[in-house]
C-alpha cells in the first residue's frame, strides 16, 4: 500500500458514504448525570458523564484501550465510528502525542458532535463522513491502531464484517499495529466474524468479554499477539497520568488475563 502525504488528512477525503439503506436515526438522552446515544432504547451506543466528559463510563470502551497491550507508543489511530466520541475524549485529553483520524457514515451522529463536546478538526483530530469499509480500502497512511466500533439499529454493519474488510484492515496496520473490534455476543453472526478474523490474522486473535458481558472486544495483530505483549505489555502506563491509567488498570488487568489463557491454549496445541 502507498501511504498519503501527512498532508493528505488536511483535504477533503473521497471515500465518502456511498447512497445506501436509510441510516438509523439517533437520539439522545439525558439525565442530571449523563448523555447517552441511542439508536433504540434496547441498546445504549455511547455515554458521556457531564461532569467528567472525558471519563469511560461504559465497560467496553475501557477494554478497547486494551490495545495499548500490544502497542504501548501507538500515535497514529484510525477509528471507524464516532458515536457519541468517549474513547476519542479520553485519548485527546490524556494521549496528547496521538493523531486521530475518525470516519463515520452517519451524517446525523456527526451532527451531534457539539453536544457531545467533541473539539473541531485540528492538526491532531479529524472527522469525516465516510464509509468505513472504503477507508481501509484506500487508507491515507498505515496506522498504528485501528478501532472498529461501527452499529447500526441491527447490529454491525454487513460490510465491516467481511473477510474482505478484515484483510484491508490488517493492511491498513503498521507492522506492530493492532486492530480492536467491538463485537456483539448476542448477535448470530458473531462466530462467523470471529472465524474470519482468525482466518485473515493467522490466529492471532484475542477475545475479551467486558465484564457488562454485552460486549466482546477482538484484538488481533499483524504477527505473534503474545511476542507482541512481551513487547509493550504494561509499558502504556507511563503515558498516562494517575487518575486515567488507574481508570483503564482494571480493564486492562482483564485483557491480560485472558491473555494467559490464550497462551495456555496455544501452548496446549502446539505440544
Amino acid at each position: 500500500m502507498t501511504e498519503r502525504s501527512h498532508d493528505d488528512l488536511d483535504e477533503p477525503d473521497t471515500f465518502e458514504a456511498a447512497p445506501g439503506p436509510a441510516l438509523p436515526v439517533p437520539y439522545v438522552v439525558k439525565t442530571a448525570a449523563s448523555l447517552s446515544l441511542h439508536f433504540s432504547f434496547a441498546a445504549t451506543q455511547s455515554r458521556m458523564d457531564l461532569r467528567h466528559p472525558d471519563r469511560l463510563t461504559l465497560a467496553y470502551t475501557r477494554t478497547m484501550m486494551g490495545f495499548l497491550l500490544f502497542s504501548a507508543q501507538a500515535r497514529r489511530i484510525a477509528m471507524i465510528g464516532l458515536g457519541g466520541g468517549s474513547l476519542v475524549r479520553f485519548m485527546l485529553a490524556h494521549l496528547p502525542e496521538v493523531e486521530l483520524k475518525v470516519v463515520e457514515n452517519n451524517a446525523e451522529v456527526l451532527e451531534l458532535r457539539q453536544t457531545f463536546l467533541l473539539p473541531a478538526d485540528d492538526e491532531r483530530f479529524k472527522v469525516r463522513l465516510a464509509d468505513g469499509a472504503e477507508f481501509v480500502r484506500d487508507p491515507p497512511r498505515h496506522f498504528d491502531a485501528l478501532l472498529v466500533d461501527a452499529f447500526d439499529g441491527n447490529g454491525q454493519p454487513e460490510a465491516l464484517a467481511t473477510r474482505t474488510f478484515y484483510q484491508d484492515c490488517r493492511d491498513t496496520l503498521t507492522d506492530e499495529g493492532v486492530l480492536a473490534v467491538n463485537l456483539c455476543p448476542g448477535f448470530a453472526d458473531f462466530e462467523p466474524q470471529l472465524e474470519r478474523l482468525r482466518q485473515v490474522f493467522d490466529e492471532q486473535v484475542l477475545v475479551v468479554t467486558d465484564v457488562e458481558c454485552s460486549n466482546a472486544i477482538a484484538f488481533a495483530t499483524q504477527g505473534d499477539l503474545l511476542a507482541q505483549f512481551e513487547r509493550h505489555g504494561w509499558r502504556w502506563r507511563d503515558r498516562l497520568a494517575d487518575a486515567p491509567r488507574k481508570q483503564l488498570m482494571p480493564a486492562l488487568v482483564g485483557v491480560s488475563r485472558t491473555l494467559q489463557r490464550f497462551r495456555t491454549h496455544s501452548s496446549s496445541i502446539n505440544t
